[in-house]
């Protein structure tokens, strides 16, 4: 179960890495006005709620597998996000 655990969030973590850098780059392109502000809110407002359940799927199952150490590291990036989401008028 532990193997299952670590496995699944080493996925999760890869593809919330990739949101990131996607994140930085649709960023880049509005400051070098490639893109206006509607077309980059439009765009990156869709990955807040994924990125959002990505990380407490993490972070609950940390818990659950009871490794304190880990979910203690997880639950204030967990806690910006789901302050961050509820802020979405989404």
């Amino acid at each position: 179960m532990e193997a299952v655990v670590f496995v699944f969030s080493l996925l999760d973590c890869c593809a919330l890495i990739f949101l990131s850098v996607y994140f930085i780059i649709t960023l880049s392109d509005l400051e070098c006005d490639y893109i206006n502000a509607r077309s980059c809110c439009s765009k990156l407002n869709k990955w807040v709620i994924p990125e959002l359940v990505g990380h407490t799927i993490v972070t609950v199952l940390m818990l659950i597998s009871l490794h304190w150490f880990i979910f203690l590291l997880n639950l204030p990036v967990a806690t910006w996000n789901i302050y961050r989401g509820s802020r979405c008028a989404c």
